[in-house]
């Protein structure tokens, strides 16, 4: 449990560390002079970094308090991505002890995040792969995906990049 509190410790100090460089008001209590940057997003404003579509693509599955998660970063361009980081959320908290896939973190009770690697112009990142087991079992979960940093670029269209599936434990496979 301690290595958990570590980890979600180090990655909040990580976010308020990236948000004070950036001058970020308004979000947790960090100060700074671009409050309104924080609100319309990273990389929005003019002359921010590069414009890329990324878009996630994958499955879910639920089975007996075992959730599996498979999501394919792309990425649409016009610029290529060093890296950018996904979000898994669940509607249900997760087991105390993960043993989560290379570049996954646990970033709290019912979050999950990974780096995708290189995104390549018109090109796919890595394949991600979870196995993640749920404090209790449950009939149904609600999966949430969203982009969590993507290196200060813009992105127009968030409707490819942003899911909620809902997960009966029937084993089945719900797309996204």
């Amino acid at each position: 449990m301690e290595v958990v509190a570590v980890r979600r410790g180090a990655v909040r100090s990580v976010v308020v560390a990236g948000l004070l460089v950036l001058g970020v008001s308004g979000v947790s209590g960090v100060s700074g002079e671009a409050g309104a940057a924080a609100r319309s997003g990273p990389g929005s404003g003019p002359g921010s970094g590069p414009e890329a579509d990324v878009a996630y693509h994958g499955r879910v599955s639920l089975s007996q308090g075992r959730l599996r998660v498979w999501v394919v970063p792309q990425n649409e361009g016009p610029a290529a991505l060093p890296n950018a980081t996904l979000r898994v959320r669940l509607s249900a908290e997760l087991a105390d002890r993960q043993e989560l896939a290379q570049g996954c973190a646990r970033a709290g009770l019912r979050e999950v995040v990974c780096e995708t690697g290189a995104l390549p112009l018109h090109g796919r990142g890595r394949h991600i792969g979870l196995l993640l087991e749920l404090k209790e079992p449950v009939s149904e979960v609600v999966v949430r995906i969203d982009t969590w940093w993507n290196g200060g670029a813009s992105d127009r269209d968030l409707s490819n990049n942003q899911h909620a599936v809902l997960a009966l434990d029937t084993g089945d496979s719900y797309a996204f």
